[in-house]
């Protein structure tokens, strides 16, 4: 699946092995493209959208691999994680009782995320992206394109 990075804007793309033990890899390499943006104040928000969305990926999947895109537009700060797995099916919210371990990630991303949502590729392919927007605010700049507020 093409990961869409408008042209001119500030992107990022990277593809990791679908397994548990890569979600630092992941978090990390979020981390560092944000701060090579001067978008360091978005680190731990973005840190834990891709975190909760390529764990999703690795547990719900069967994927071999999941990639991973950044990007900023109109003040937005796109995270995106597709994986390869089966169905049109895609993540939702759910309460989580006090006694689960599991089950509190998405509303997470909902609580920090402008908006979140699942792309999916079409009716003859595999895969879906998981979205979500975080509010950019501000003015960066990446290999001369501007971004703006």
């Amino acid at each position: 699946m093409e990961l869409p990075i408008p042209r001119g804007f500030a992107g990022d793309v990277f593809r990791l092995p679908a397994q548990a033990e890569c979600v630092g890899a992941a978090r990390r390499q979020v981390r560092a493209t944000l701060s090579r943006w001067g978008l360091a104040r978005l680190c731990d928000d973005a840190g834990l959208v891709v975190t909760e969305l390529f764990t999703n990926a690795v547990l719900h999947s069967d994927s071999d691999h999941v990639t991973c895109a950044l990007w900023a537009r109109a003040g937005l700060l796109h995270v995106e994680v597709t994986d390869q797995g089966d169905g049109n099916c895609g993540p939702a919210v759910r309460e989580a009782g006090d006694a689960e371990e599991n089950g509190r990630g998405l509303v997470l991303v909902n609580h920090v995320a402008q908006q979140w949502g699942v792309r999916h590729p079409g009716p003859e392919a595999c895969g879906r992206t998981v979205w979500a927007a975080l509010a950019c605010g501000g003015v960066a700049t990446h290999q001369g394109a501007r971004l703006t507020g």
